[in-house]
């Protein structure tokens, strides 16, 4: 099996993680090869998804939302997630929602003021008429913080 990213792929990577502002002509004084090289280089991983986005990663926390939480929901059976999925698009405070399997139907990831404001946003969550029951853990600390860089260099064969 081929990799998905060859060597150069996931330099230009690494250096747009370690510093996003190098832009591509920095990118490609730093590599050294050619700015068009980079730039294809950087179409191609976005046309294949490898690079969702060039927007600036946000910490919640910054944001004066510094509680994490996840919450497990149990959706009513038979009336499917979309309107569930409608109403957690209008919580702000929603940062994500997955289908996943066990005793849950969905997980989502949550962030809150406080501990009242996480009671607030738990509320605001299990308001609608299909949300059966839900279940929620306070993350504590962050131990490993998001991350893809170790996916780099594996999907590089490093």
């Amino acid at each position: 099996m081929s990799a998905v990213i060859d060597d150069l792929d996931a330099r230009l990577l690494t250096l747009l993680e370690d510093d996003p502002h190098v832009g591509v002509l920095g990118a490609s004084r730093i590599l050294g090869v050619a700015r068009g090289t980079v730039q294809s280089r950087l179409d191609k991983l976005r046309e294949r998804g490898v690079i969702a986005s060039f927007a600036p990663r946000l910490d919640p926390a910054g944001l004066g939302r510094p509680v994490t939480a996840f919450t497990t929901l149990e959706i009513r059976q038979g009336t499917g997630g979309g309107p569930v999925l409608e109403h957690l698009q209008a919580i702000p405070e929603v940062l994500e929602a997955h289908t996943i399997t066990g005793s849950g139907d969905l997980m989502i990831r949550i962030v809150a003021r406080d501990n009242a404001d996480l009671q607030r946003v738990i509320d605001a969550v299990d308001g609608h008429e299909h949300v059966e029951r839900s279940s929620t853990l306070i993350a504590l600390t962050t131990r490993i913080p998001w991350r893809t860089m170790p996916l780099v260099a594996a999907a590089a064969g490093r």
